[in-house]
């Protein structure tokens, strides 16, 4: 299984596109009740916990963040797109709701637990879980469906060998 140059990068930018609206997602969730989920800040400060300071900034969280987008992006188009029943809508909805299944059993709380908290599976170990979980699934989403209409747009259709 090869990829093109050209198709390697349309994949990055189509990542970075729906991590930024992911990113927007959880900020802007607030509006409406739900919990902000600051990713970048989860991870600098799992960076930063096995450190006597602070050496890692908000920045590198969100680096972190960006990068971890357009790895599931590039996992997406070789792995998963071609295997996906149904259209761009779809593929993105079932994409996000499988991230976000991953993110509440494993990714959750073992960032969590790496930056000295305690989100437990599936948020139950937060104020109000039912909340974070929605939140979580709405961001999830979110990327899903930008990452799957970004990569629909750019003419990306999975990896072929």
């Amino acid at each position: 299984m090869k990829i093109q140059s050209d198709t390697f990068w349309r994949i990055v930018v189509c990542g970075f596109i729906a991590t930024f609206v992911m990113t927007m997602i959880s900020f802007l969730q607030s509006g409406i009740g739900l919990p902000a989920i600051d990713v970048g800040h989860i991870m600098k400060s799992s960076f930063n916990q096995v450190h006597a300071g602070e050496p890692y900034s908000i920045l590198w969280g969100n680096v972190a963040n960006f990068i971890v987008g357009i790895l599931l992006a590039l996992i997406y188009v070789v792995f998963v797109q071609s295997r996906m029943p149904g259209n761009w809508a779809v593929q993105g909805l079932l994409y996000g709701l499988i991230i976000s299944f991953i993110a509440g059993l494993i990714v959750a709380p073992l960032a969590s637990s790496a930056a000295g908290e305690s989100f437990g599976f599936f948020y139950l170990d937060t104020w109000f879980p039912g909340l974070v979980m929605l939140a979580g699934i709405l961001m999830h989403v979110g990327y899903g469906l930008t990452l799957s209409l970004s990569l629909r747009a750019a003419g990306v259709d999975g990896v072929h060998s």
